[in-house]
């Protein structure tokens, strides 16, 4: 008998539907992934197979789902990225981070500029594509790192590679951490480093660096490390805990190169929970609105799943999820506050199990605690591991 191991996909921004309070938070009647069924129509037979058509407020399949599905609602106070991976280990956030939807005061600015020796262009929410198309050229001339936030809590500060080196933005990046702290506690502070030679030419790159706070308590992910288990995170999952409870670091490129790596770990490690963030759902195609693109890319990861899941060994568990959505035929470019899938596969699993609307992302931790054989009691969540088909 092989031992049991976990793997975790977040596809980063797939929201299945307005949850309760959407309103609340300005996304009422948002649906990512029922938008882009009803304006694209991607092919997804793999998802379909698992049930991620019947997570939505409607089912969108008349088809027999062969795996365990249903959805999950957010009791944390936000919608972002660190809040969601949080809540999904088992961590809720009920002090929500702080955000600026004015920019960030200028006292902040004024510190930030007097540590890392430059001054800055920007401080204002803006989308991550328009900024560089309105001050990129002036960076390049000025040699100012741009500073610009959004609906989230995040810093977020852009450079031209061939101006500030990755390295060199990683390095002010890490002091706008610290400066972030207390009074302007923020979930995120994110490196944006990008090439081109002007407007309309720009484009960000693979080195994007994200500097989470520390998690608030203890994480499935830091429990699954303390009791010996060997966790590997991919993309920017080590980012979003800090490193804490991390064996295992893996950068990625793409959704595709994400995936490629996690089949080869699957394939080659020894690893008991692999944890794989794919990005590009939310960064390329959510927040730019591009409903064609996300279409394309839930085409794209559908056939890598397909491929992933025939290399599963018999006591693997795999989970799908998200963190959050960010529809994008909203008219905002902002995440989206929207329940989220869980679908949990694996060779045991070959039989129509409908999970239903969970009461907390929290749910997922539980499960892979029940799972992987570590203690849950003392977890928000509720594992559903006796509701599957063994």
């Amino acid at each position: 008998m092989t031992k049991r191991r976990v793997i975790t996909i977040v596809c980063d921004s797939l929201g299945v539907g307005e949850l309760p309070d959407a309103k609340e938070f300005g996304d009422e009647g948002s649906n990512t992934l029922g938008h882009i069924l009803r304006d694209r129509n991607p092919s997804l037979p793999t998802l379909a197979r698992l049930g991620l058509l019947h997570t939505l407020p409607a089912p969108a399949t008349n088809d027999a789902p062969i795996s365990a599905f249903g959805r999950m609602n957010e009791v944390s106070a936000g919608k972002d990225t660190t809040t969601g991976h949080w809540e999904m280990m088992g961590l809720v956030v009920t002090d929500p981070f702080r955000t600026y939807p004015d920019g960030f005061p200028a006292d902040v600015i004024h510190e930030y500029e007097k540590r890392i020796g430059r001054k800055t262009l920007g401080n204002k929410p803006a989308s991550g594509t328009v900024i560089l198309d309105e001050l990129g050229e002036e960076h390049m001339r000025s040699g100012a790192p741009i500073v610009y936030t959004s609906a989230d809590s995040v810093f977020q500060v852009a450079a031209h590679e061939d101006i500030i080196s990755p390295e060199e933005l990683w390095r002010i990046c890490a002091i706008a951490r610290e400066l972030m702290r207390g009074e302007h506690n923020i979930g995120r502070i994110i490196a944006r480093p990008f090439t081109g030679t002007g407007k309309g030419h720009f484009k960000r790159t693979a080195n994007r660096k994200d500097f989470s706070v520390k998690p608030t308590g203890e994480t499935v992910v830091e429990r699954a490390h303390k009791a010996g288990k060997r966790v590997v995170g991919l993309g920017k999952i080590a980012d979003i805990f800090d490193r804490v409870g991390i064996d295992e670091e893996i950068r990625t490129e793409s959704n595709s190169d994400g995936m490629r790596k996690t089949i080869d770990l699957i394939r080659e490690s020894d690893a008991d929970f692999i944890f794989t963030n794919l990005v590009d759902f939310d960064s390329k195609y959510g927040h730019r609105n591009d409903v064609v693109g996300y279409a394309k890319a839930l085409e794209t990861f559908d056939g890598e799943l397909a491929e992933l899941l025939t290399n599963m060994r018999a006591d693997d568990l795999l989970f799908i999820t998200a963190d959050h959505g960010c529809d994008p035929t909203d008219v905002s470019t902002d995440h989206t506050r929207e329940y989220v899938p869980l679908l949990v596969a694996g060779p045991s699993i070959t039989q129509q199990t409908p999970l239903g609307t969970r009461d907390t992302f929290a749910d997922l931790g539980a499960t892979i605690c029940d799972y992987l054989g570590l203690p849950s009691a003392d977890l928000p969540g509720k594992s559903v591991l006796p509701e599957l088909p063994r």
